[in-house]
């Protein structure tokens, strides 16, 4: 070892003179040209007698003795041995040679008790203080687990690694926008899964907007130009929006959303979030108020089906299907049965009494995409995504509610999917919305036909669950858009009667108001929710 010292440091004047003296071997010379025995002999040429009477280090004699090798590696950095050759020293005590507290990694949450800055570094080498780390009760339990398991710790340490994947339309959900957080309408979230909300508190009194309304018999809509309300609060895509049945409750608005919960909204006076409902594990594909107007039930999906009552915050009912859910509907002539339909084949008859099912309505399908009940309850269609060759007789499909039978299922001739269905107020036709980029109208009554007259595009379906609506007067129809257009047509005539700009995602909802004849309620994929006037 003391040859390789002698080599790396062969520049200096001191070394040639040593190497230079005719010494014994196993004996070295010092400066002055006395002989001293081996294990004595410091980097100074001090014996540790004298270093002991000086009281001083010897690294820190700097008289007529030789430089020592850490002083010249500090005046010269680019002159230093490699650390394998390093001149041995003691190791420090202290892990951090100054009394500044660590500062934390880029990677890391706090620094580790070996960590070592950068300057220090370059000066010094400092070795990591492993007696303190050992001595600690954590790094104890940490190698004990390691050295018992060590696949299980280094599969933790790839797992943590794994970037979950992002669908393309969440991706924009990861980027702050510029109007996340900046409305006075953002609520705070709601409570965890599996906690009873808080009840809802509802004012005994009607909207001093809508009182004048409920005695009076229903005008024409006008068509709503301006945002009344601009509502965030949904972290993910709204998929769906519904006014409160009960005329004298219709200021509500409930929301469901990706986002795993569903919103209950005062979007008449104040536009104001009431209430957050967080009861599902996964995103809350539907959500529908009961006929009542006092509980809502929803359904999602992580395959819960739970209904909630609003005055009391508890589950009134709570059910478990076998499939994701994608559309609910209340059965009109009894309140307690419900219709469930979602990735299934089959759709299902729920009693909310006894907490089973009661029928079901199997076709070959892959998916049900909405239901719509005709004549009071009697019959109901389902629109299907069957993407088979030959899917054009399983598009639509007509159901008698008692017998499970299939009524008709040659109603939709064309290679389409319909993501939604909605029912005309006045007249004996439905409407339908195509991945055809337009609204198709049938008739109501056995054998279903569809008008080839009357077709009402001009929009963007783009495959989103685009919904559409008519008026409570029925002269207009309105509809969304993929490219987060809102579209009114006339029934009447087909043409376009007014067209707004109203989001910058895909508009999936659409929904007037059933007494005030100029409010308009719309959804995004954005996650936003306007009320236009």
């Amino acid at each position: 070892m003391a040859s390789l010292v002698a080599y790396d440091d062969s520049d200096s004047d001191t070394e040639s003179e040593t190497a230079g003296s005719g010494s014994a071997p196993g004996q070295a010379n010092d400066a002055s040209g006395e002989t001293r025995p081996p294990g004595q002999v410091f980097a100074s040429g001090v014996t540790k007698e004298e270093a002991e009477h000086r009281g001083n280090s010897p690294c820190e004699d700097r008289g007529e003795h030789r430089l020592p090798l850490a002083w010249l590696w500090k005046s010269d950095p680019g002159s230093c041995p490699s650390q394998r050759l390093q001149w041995p020293a003691r190791e420090p005590d202290n892990a951090f040679p100054t009394n500044e507290p660590p500062r934390p990694s880029l990677w890391m949450n706090r620094a580790p008790a070996g960590h070592v800055p950068l300057a220090a570094a370059c000066l010094k080498p400092v070795k990591p203080a492993w007696d303190s780390f050992r001595s600690s009760p954590h790094a104890q339990n940490k190698t004990e687990i390691t050295a018992r398991n060590p696949s299980s710790f280094q599969k933790k340490r790839g797992e943590d690694c794994v970037v979950p994947y992002t669908p393309k339309r969440l991706r924009h959900l990861q980027v702050p926008s510029p109007e996340a957080g900046g409305g006075k309408d953002v609520d705070p979230q709601g409570t965890p899964v599996g906690c009873a909300p808080a009840p809802l508190c509802v004012a005994p009194t009607v909207s001093e907007l809508i009182q004048p309304y409920l005695n009076s018999q229903y005008r024409e809509t006008k068509v709503p130009r301006k945002v009344l309300f601009h509502l965030r609060g949904h972290r993910g895509p709204v998929n769906g929006i519904q006014w409160c049945p009960v005329l004298s409750r219709s200021h509500m608005l409930l929301s469901s959303s990706m986002d795993k919960t569903f919103k209950v909204w005062n979007a008449v006076d104040s536009g104001r979030c009431l209430q957050t409902y967080a009861l599902h594990s996964e995103a809350v594909r539907a959500a529908r108020w009961s006929p009542c107007g006092q509980r809502i039930l929803s359904g999602g999906f992580d395959f819960a089906l739970h209904l909630t009552d609003l005055e009391t915050g508890t589950q009134v009912f709570s059910g478990q299907s076998d499939f994701r859910i994608t559309t609910l509907k209340f059965y009109p002539k009894d309140h307690s049965i419900f219709l469930c339909g979602g990735f299934s084949s089959e759709i299902k008859a729920w009693d909310i009494r006894t907490g089973k099912v009661v029928r079901g309505y199997k076709a070959t399908i892959q998916q049900t995409l909405d239901i719509l009940f005709l004549h009071e309850g009697s019959e109901f269609l389902s629109s299907t995504d069957a993407s088979t060759r030959d899917s054009a007789d399983r598009t639509i499909i007509a159901w008698d509610f008692r017998t499970s039978a299939k009524i008709s299922n040659q109603i939709f001739h064309e290679r389409y999917t319909c993501p939604s269905l909605a029912l005309h107020p006045r007249e004996p036709v439905f409407l339908a919305q195509t991945n055809g980029n337009y609204l198709a109208l049938f008739s109501a009554v056995w054998p279903y036909r569809m008008s080839r007259r009357r077709r009402y595009e001009g929009h963007k379906v783009e495959g989103y669950a685009v919904g559409c609506e008519c008026s409570p007067c029925g002269d207009l129809l309105v509809t969304g858009s993929a490219d987060g257009r809102i579209l009114m047509f006339s029934f009447r005539t087909a043409s376009r009667a007014c067209m707004l700009q109203g989001h910058t995602q895909a508009c999936l909802g659409t929904t007037y108001h059933p007494v005030l004849p100029s409010v308009l309620g719309t959804c995004s994929w954005g996650g936003d929710i306007k009320i236009w006037h």
